[in-house]
């Protein structure tokens, strides 16, 4: 009889005398890495991302190291091609990895540059096996779900595990228990646990309470349907998070716990928060960091006093919430205005600046579908200052002109964000230089004056299979300037990007002799990064997603510029 010890040892043994397949690391230490598991039930959308990145804040205060990995069922290999009115926004790492936007709330929750090995598609495990069975790697034996599949996925996790020196692992899965494209992952998470061995996982299952207001009362029905399922896996949870509108009673708690064998302590209630950077405390106080420390038996591993000393930092910066002495609005002039987690960094990035600067910032949302110069400063009316941000496409474009026109001549404090950098471009030429015919190459592809098109190096490789510049890139900024002052007077900064059209460099002298000033550019390339106008209260733009780099407690440099100066702007 072969224990999980030898199966474990077996490092993807695909002999046709032996129906174990297990592929390991390399150098993969046994215990080493413990791995917690999240998973959805009900329906999507409660915040599985929320909840496993501020439970692994937790841990990683005191003193442990953590690895997120986002694990999602669609078979696109990455979420580039994804319609943010679909699936929200798509979140650039720095590598240029285009993933899910639960990425980036790891990031700001964990202040960690993440990178590929944090992100999986089931398109990306079912390629990597494919081109495995392409090469003979399976030895000639029938490639199937289980093992070979599941074991890819395992595969993952080990290597994550390894790469980032990681003590916890923690592992999201997208969507819910019962969803078809799910089943693979939830068994090799079941797989998992049984190689590792005791103590090594720890499954909680985030379902959500019910509260129909007919009825006047939480019912627990649903989520006992949805753990069911999940038992039903072999997956017996060790946690079980509740959401609901309103903190769950007693009597639910009760219930559940029953159902689910799962001890009542360990059946939290978390109801809806104002802000997510108050959970932390929520699972802080119901002793839930405790308790999985005690399931994965590393209690030793801790270092209280550096935990004390960061959950001040963060106290110091959730304290602030809610008891903001100024409020300002900031316009957020776009096409998907209907879909808020379409602009969840920059909703994100603005509150981290608010709190900063003790100024609430609330959002008025414009859609620039109908929005011409004529009524631009009737939509514009109850704004202290606009962000054209980021998108793809023709709609709205000439609204979003119109709107950043208004912000130059009425000096509303205007930042824009990519394709509002270009937006920008695109006016000053019209209605400063002279250039009526001005546009991207992008919007209109014959036009006659290109201030943006994509740059010959760019078209080059689009044989290749694509033409985006994406991922984290240097910029030099001009001394002197507002951006320079922005970021501390530093020459060089890092943000990141996702952009195929530039400013055509033929018209950069013509653009900067009216008076617009292009403060950011790339070290090695005529690429233009950072623009900006002087003698306006706030005017600058960006190629980048300063965005995706915004943190708690590092608040992005621009956002903040926007938010001070539109405080002095009310």
């Amino acid at each position: 009889m072969t224990d999980n010890n030898e199966l474990l040892a077996s490092t993807g043994d695909s002999s046709v005398e032996s129906e174990y397949f297990s592929p390991i690391p390399d150098g993969y230490q046994k215990g080493k890495t413990k791995y917690v598991v999240v998973m959805g039930t009900v329906m999507s959308g409660l915040g599985k991302g929320i909840f496993s990145s501020c439970l692994a804040k937790l841990m990683l205060d005191k003193g442990l190291k953590v690895a997120p990995i986002k694990l999602e069922g669609y078979l696109n290999i990455d979420s580039g091609t994804l319609n943010p009115f679909r699936h929200g926004e798509v979140f650039v790492l720095d590598d240029g990895m285009e993933c899910d936007m639960d990425l980036g709330t790891y990031e700001r929750m964990l202040d960690q540059n993440l990178d590929r090995n944090n992100f999986s598609t089931s398109g990306q495990i079912y390629r990597d096996v494919l081109e495995k069975e392409r090469r003979g790697d399976y030895l000639g034996r029938d490639v199937q779900m289980i093992p070979h599949v599941t074991g890819e996925v395992k595969l993952r996790l080990r290597t994550l595990a390894m790469k980032s020196n990681a003590d916890i692992v923690f592992v999201e899965i997208g969507g819910t228990a019962g969803d078809l494209e799910n089943a693979f992952y939830i068994e090799a998470m079941r797989e998992l646990a049984y190689e590792e061995g005791a103590h090594s996982c720890c499954f909680v299952a985030l379902t959500y309470i019910l509260e129909p207001r007919i009825l006047g009362e939480q019912k627990s029905k649903a989520a006992q349907l949805g753990i069911k399922q999940l038992m039903q896996c072999g997956i017996q949870p060790d946690i079980i998070a509740c959401r609901a509108s309103s903190p769950v009673n007693e009597k639910v708690r009760q219930k559940i716990s029953i159902y689910s064998n799962v001890p009542i302590s360990r059946v939290v209630s978390l109801a809806d928060s104002a802000s997510i950077y108050q959970i932390p405390a929520m699972l802080r106080e119901c002793g839930m960091d405790f308790e999985v420390l005690r399931l994965l038996h590393i209690e030793d591993r801790i270092d209280l006093r550096r935990e004390r000393t960061e959950w001040a930092k963060w106290c110091d910066f959730t304290d602030k919430i809610g008891k903001e002495k100024q409020e300002v609005v900031i316009g957020i002039t776009g096409k998907y205005t209907s879909v808020r987690d379409s602009y969840a960094s920059i909703i994100n990035a603005l509150e981290h600046s608010g709190i900063a600067l003790g100024c609430k910032v609330k959002i008025n949302w414009i859609d620039t579908s109908d929005i011409t110069d004529k009524n631009a400063a009737e939509h514009l009316k109850d704004v202290d200052g606009i962000i054209v941000p980021g998108g793809f496409g023709v709609r709205g474009t000439e609204g979003k002109i119109s709107c950043i026109k208004y912000a130059r001549m009425h000096k509303l404090p205007f930042l824009g964000l990519c394709f509002g950098f270009q937006m920008a471009v695109i006016e000053f030429a019209r209605n400063v230089c002279g250039l009526k015919k001005a546009n991207s190459t992008e919007i209109e592809p014959k036009c006659s004056e290109p201030v943006i098109d994509i740059l010959p190096e760019q078209k080059a490789i689009e044989g290749l299979g694509g033409n985006m510049r994406l991922g984290g890139q240097d910029m030099k900024l001009k001394p002197d300037t507002a951006a320079f002052k922005l970021f501390g007077n530093k020459q060089t900064v890092r943000m990141r990007f996702r952009h195929r059209y530039e400013v055509d460099p033929r018209y950069v002298e013509t653009l900067e002799k009216a008076g617009l000033i292009f403060s950011g550019k790339s070290p090695t390339q005529p690429i233009m990064q950072i623009l900006e106008l002087p003698g306006h209260p706030y005017f600058i733009a960006t190629q980048a997603h300063p965005c995706l780099t915004s943190r708690p407690l590092h608040p992005q440099p621009m956002f903040t510029g926007l938010v001070a100066a539109a405080m002095s702007n009310k």
